[in-house]
């Protein structure tokens, strides 16, 4: 490398543990001598080019990784690429409710972004808001000490954490505290300041999906 660089460049190798194929639960017999494998063209045919990008970067490079074939494609909080998506899907759901529910939304975009960027941030209260927005405040620093180290896991541990957190809280607005929605028809600064959070939350999922090459999709059913 240094001879073909010369002397520019560094050579880096990175161990990767085995990749264990599992379908339901039990392991999918493969036999290099017999020829009997399993492609990873396959794999993104089967499962879809999100899944796989996702469920592999979501394991450290040194620990060994089980992927279930039914367990990524699967719509629960144990599927980490679904949850995700989902949190996105369901920040953009939040403002088609908005539009819907709200006569004086604005109608474009460049419209709605200059009233988020004025909202009463000072508004938002709960302990559940607060602890999203310091998340937040942290994605450019992680992003960063990921790429400094090498660990493309870090980036999507965080946005499974995020979107975690704007479950919970999205879940407490709907049956525990009612007052914690993230639209509350008759106090405009307090929603003004919420649509800010999730436009907030949705813009990192959004980039980090991208980050790693995944779908961020608008709407999931």
């Amino acid at each position: 490398v240094s001879a073909l660089s010369g002397g520019k460049a560094d050579l880096d190798v990175k161990l990767v543990q085995l990749v264990r194929l599992l379908r339901a639960g039990e392991p999918v017999k493969m036999s290099k001598r017999a020829g009997d494998y399993v492609t990873l063209r396959e794999v993104v045919a089967e499962v879809g080019r999100s899944a796989v990008r996702f469920d592999m970067l979501y394991r450290k490079n040194d620990a060994v990784l089980d992927f279930d074939l039914a367990k990524v494609i699967e719509q629960s909080r144990e599927n980490p690429v679904f949850y995700v998506q989902y949190g996105h899907a369901r920040g953009h759901s939040i403002f088609r409710t908005a539009k819907a529910e709200i006569p004086e939304f604005p109608d474009d975009r460049k419209r709605l972004l200059a009233a988020l960027v004025a909202a009463p941030l000072n508004r938002l209260s709960d302990p559940g808001e607060l602890s999203i927005m310091r998340k937040l405040a942290l994605y450019p620093r992680l992003i960063e000490a990921a790429a400094v180290a090498h660990e493309p896991h870090r980036i999507a541990f965080y946005l499974y954490e995020l979107a975690s957190e704007f479950h919970s809280q999205w879940s407490r607005g709907g049956k525990e505290s009612p007052h914690l929605r993230f639209i509350i028809l008759d106090d405009p600064e307090i929603t003004v300041a919420r649509l800010a959070l999730v436009q907030g939350i949705v813009t990192v999922l959004a980039s980090g999906l991208a980050l790693l090459g995944v779908d961020a999709p608008e709407e999931m059913r």
